[in-house]
């Protein structure tokens, strides 16, 4: 408030005051007076409602900016760490899984080949069209074709149940990466509320558009441009991150 505006609005009731004041009218002085902090009030009100907003915001931008120091020094190392296993335990059960498909390969190729062979033989055999040597030959084949073909199958067998157990890794990649899920929303949250705070949230505000996509495989609704579609593109991706 300038002087002169200040003079206009108290002027009058300064002398006012100071004349009841010395003739002892403790009326009128009294009148005055809640007269000037009547007059006041709002001024007050209004100054102690922005002090009392710049406290608020002061506090909860105290709040979000804790956290967010919280989140940077100990929860997003830490996600870092639970995403790198979650790596590497996906990475070993892709190549055990694939380890174990190649070796369930040539038992498989063995028994198939071995029950061809033997079964142009049964056929004869079943047709009474078999010679006598042709038919000793069959006993021959099926002797040595048993035994074999029960341990290729059991074999196969092994390999498909510790297939089963080395997807066992998805429950447990799962549950670390909803916990990362929460932690990105919680993070998404404080940055919010303090771009809020620091009065970026605007309603001319536009929201940020994203200039690349992370490598990877399709995602619906989310992947857009050009992505990998055979084996030489991923290996092309592959050679230029240095793998």
């Amino acid at each position: 408030m300038s002087e002169s505006q200040l003079k206009a609005q108290y002027g009058s009731r300064i002398t006012t005051l100071l004349a009841a004041y010395d003739r002892g009218d403790e009326a009128t002085f009294h009148a005055v007076l809640d007269d000037m902090l009547h007059a006041r009030k709002p001024a007050l009100f209004g100054e102690l409602r922005e002090l009392t907003c710049n406290l608020q915001v002061a506090l909860e931008r105290f709040s979000v900016e804790s956290r967010l120091a919280d989140l940077a020094e100990k929860d997003i190392p830490d996600a870092r760490l639970r995403l790198a296993h979650v790596l590497k335990m996906t990475d070993e059960a892709a190549h055990r899984t694939l380890d174990l498909v190649e070796q369930s390969g040539p038992p498989a190729e063995r028994t198939l080949k071995a029950a061809e062979r033997l079964l142009k033989s049964w056929q004869q055999f079943r047709a009474r069209t078999i010679e006598l040597h042709a038919f000793h030959e069959m006993l021959k084949g099926m002797d040595a074709f048993l035994p074999t073909a029960q341990a290729d199958c059991e074999a196969i067998r092994r390999n498909l149940a510790e297939v089963l157990l080395t997807q066992g890794y998805q429950d447990l990649t799962g549950q670390i990466i909803r916990g990362v899920m929460q932690l990105v929303e919680e993070l998404e949250t404080a940055l919010g509320s303090l771009a809020r705070l620091s009065g970026a949230d605007s309603g001319d505000a536009q929201p940020a558009r994203r200039t690349g996509n992370g490598h990877g495989p399709v995602v619906p609704g989310v992947t857009t441009g050009a992505v990998a579609a055979g084996q030489q593109d991923v290996d092309a991706l592959l050679s230029g991150l240095g793998m």
